[in-house]
């Protein structure tokens, strides 16, 4: 099979094609043969060696990704040849909260990830995938989908007439901005793009901020909520964004860690504000199989659509890669095999 493989350093230069051996599925396992696969922020952090810096031994980047089961694992019983299955992106998170034992098994780093023509993995770690969606929309799911339904449904609670505020148009927000909706909120959007604001809003957004042109976005928040602040924030931006996050906060508002796109501390953060609002800050780690299977029963009933920004073919998956590391794209990045 073909796969591309992170070895001999860091960085885009040293992700290659290379040629490997069919796995055969081990007891409990199932054979996939992926047809797409998305990327996350995360692929580049872990092909740049964020994540793990001392490593050197050879990775198949990228976590998301579905494909149809071509043969099973001893008393592998979960799922039939044929089935089309998306992989969870916490291979061991099955229920219930994350254990520190829960981590050493999430896929692209430390484990093996999916750009590659064949996987095998545990059947546990796989669930069926709503069957409108294409095969590039249900590859979307896995990370930024369950990290959005995390955020907004399980933690969250996000109900009717609530403000919810997303930070920009990756696949993330829009996840964030589409489960908002259904539950019936209001949503503001932020984004340094006026054309991108209009396709959020098309998407269904009910007022976009450009924090380009208004940097203190957190007040034009506040104004837009007759001072009140918004109920639920889902911060992607990290230490660059999270003062203004608590500025923009209802009194016992909350707000959803869920990226660190401009910066992975907040040394400067104002702890004041955070208590005079009563914040409660989430973290949020994309989630367990429950709770993505929870996400593709609502996806199912409400013909809920990914927005695919654009979709590249397995031999162009480097461009595809650059394309995420340029960060111009609105909602996911597939590859199809």
């Amino acid at each position: 099979m073909k796969a591309y493989v992170l070895q001999g350093g860091f960085g885009l230069d040293h992700v290659r094609e290379v040629d490997r051996p069919i796995p055969s599925p081990g007891p409990g396992q199932a054979l996939i043969r992926l047809r797409a696969v998305t990327l996350n922020a995360r692929d580049i952090g872990v092909i740049e060696g964020f994540y793990e810096p001392d490593r050197t031994a050879p990775l198949i980047p990228v976590s998301d990704g579905v494909g149809e089961v071509v043969a099973l694992g001893e008393g592998a019983s979960k799922f039939a040849v044929g089935d089309r299955v998306a992989a969870i992106f916490t291979q061991s998170w099955t229920a219930g909260e994350p254990t520190r034992a829960n981590w050493t098994s999430t896929l692209g780093s430390p484990l093996d990830g999916l750009l590659a023509e064949y996987a095998a993995l545990p059947e546990e770690g796989l669930v069926r995938v709503p069957e409108h969606l294409t095969d590039a929309e249900a590859a979307a799911l896995p990370c930024a989908g369950v990290t959005a339904w995390h955020a907004i449904a399980e933690e969250g609670r996000v109900g009717a007439g609530e403000t919810v505020v997303v930070q920009g148009t990756g696949g993330v927000s829009l996840f964030a901005l589409q489960f908002a909706k259904l539950q019936g909120a209001r949503v503001v959007v932020t984004s340094s793009s006026d054309e991108k604001l209009a396709r959020a809003k098309a998407l269904g957004a009910d007022y976009g901020i450009n924090y380009k042109t208004t940097p203190e976005w957190d007040q034009a928040v506040l104004d837009y909520t007759n001072g009140v602040g918004a109920d639920h924030i889902v911060d992607v931006g990290g230490g660059g964004t999270l003062n203004r996050s608590v500025s923009a906060l209802k009194v016992g508002g909350r707000i959803s860690l869920v990226g660190l796109l401009s910066g992975a501390s907040a040394e400067g953060f104002a702890i004041v504000p955070a208590i005079l609002r009563k914040a409660r800050l989430q973290a949020i780690n994309v989630g367990s199989r429950e709770m993505f299977e929870r996400m593709n029963r609502a996806i199912g009933q409400h013909g809920l659509r990914p927005v695919i920004d654009r979709a590249y073919p397995f031999e162009r998956s480097i461009d595809a890669l650059r394309h995420l590391a340029e960060g111009s794209y609105f909602g996911k990045i597939a590859i199809e095999f």
